[in-house]
């Protein structure tokens, strides 16, 4: 397995950037302490986004959606069908890619569960089914060159496994490198319409949990998997290079959006590892954090940055780690810690 790994550390300040189901910060116990948690599924969508936004548009089209029934209309429609082939073709497809939904409203979705599908694909399977194929067939032959985020993040279809994809990239659940404990927010609204007559009180008043944080987070990419046909072996060289450029940008710089309005937490990485291995397995640092920092003088994310150094330069010397390559931020500016990565692709 040919990896490029990265190893990134990073502060956020008041925020809640990925919430529970009663709107609280996540959390995790690690080290027999309370850490701050961002999930694995939380950073995939911000970094996901962020590439098609700002990366490689045209190479990020994957679309997850339980809403299946109009783009595969309209994908045939432009066949030559009439309106009753085409409800019935699009039916066709949908319930072999998922579940179809017993509708209440108009508004309710088709399908039971979302399907991870890129334009060119839905193009692909509704000119198949439109001449008469199976649509089974039909989903099992279309390329999905539009989508290396399906490549890269996967994607699962219960109804016919043969079409799963196996994501190219590897994720780790983002804990704090030291103990944390959520906060409470005690906010309230001016009503502007009161009269100086009118009760002094609050329009309106409430209470949001937050958290501050230095979080360790990991990311890799398989190359040997995205090099497959299954994947994005069919894109030249320099074009995998690219898609691989969009996305470790993109993890770099990426922030989920939760709460950016009233707890804007935009914030670069403090400190980022690199690290090209031509074989072996994914490694991530997070046990040089299994004893929680203690904020010194200078604060969280520089002891946090002093312990991963020790921590990474302790298991290559233990474990004879033998890296291709590694990078450090911000020793090199960030083009030219991916330019480094990416000469290896």
């Amino acid at each position: 397995m040919k990896l490029i790994e990265l190893h990134i550390l990073q502060s956020f300040p008041v925020s809640c950037l990925n919430r529970d189901d009663v709107g609280s910060p996540k959390t995790a116990l690690f080290g027999g302490v309370n850490r701050a948690r961002l999930s694995s599924q939380c950073l995939k969508r911000a970094a996901r986004v962020h590439a098609r936004e700002h990366g490689e548009p045209e190479r990020f089209q994957g679309i997850r959606s339980r809403f299946l029934l109009e783009a595969f209309s309209t994908a045939l429609t432009g066949h030559g069908l009439t309106p009753d082939q085409v409800a019935e073709k699009a039916k066709s497809i949908a319930e072999t890619l998922s579940k179809l939904e017993v509708k209440k409203k108009e508004t309710d979705s088709d399908v039971t569960t979302a399907v991870f599908l890129s334009p060119s694909e839905i193009e692909q399977i509704a000119a198949a089914v439109a001449g008469g194929d199976d649509p089974k067939k039909a989903a099992k032959k279309a390329t999905r060159l539009d989508a290396a985020d399906i490549a890269l993040f996967g994607r699962m279809i219960a109804n016919d496994p043969t079409l799963n994809v196996e994501g190219a990239a590897l994720f780790s659940h983002a804990l704090s490198t030291h103990q944390t404990a959520n906060e409470v927010d005690f906010f309230s609204a001016v009503d502007d319409r009161k009269t100086d007559a009118a009760d002094a009180g609050a329009g309106m008043i409430g209470t949001l949990e937050f958290s501050s944080a230095t979080y360790y987070r990991y990311c890799a990419v398989n190359l040997s998997l995205l090099e497959k046909e299954s994947h994005l072996g069919l894109l030249a060289k320099e074009e995998r290079r690219q898609v691989v450029e969009a996305f470790l940008r993109a993890i770099l710089l990426a922030v989920p959006g939760a709460r950016q309005n009233s707890m804007n937490a935009a914030t670069l990485p403090h400190t980022a590892l690199g690290v090209v291995k031509e074989k072996g397995q994914p490694l991530q640092l997070i046990n040089a954090f299994e004893k929680p920092v203690s904020a010194k003088q200078g604060g969280l994310a520089d002891a946090s940055a002093e312990r991963m150094k020790a921590h990474y330069g302790e298991l290559n010397e233990t474990w004879g780690l033998t890296p291709t390559a590694e990078v450090w931020l911000p020793e090199t500016n960030v083009d030219g810690f991916l330019k480094t990565l990416l000469s290896h692709v």
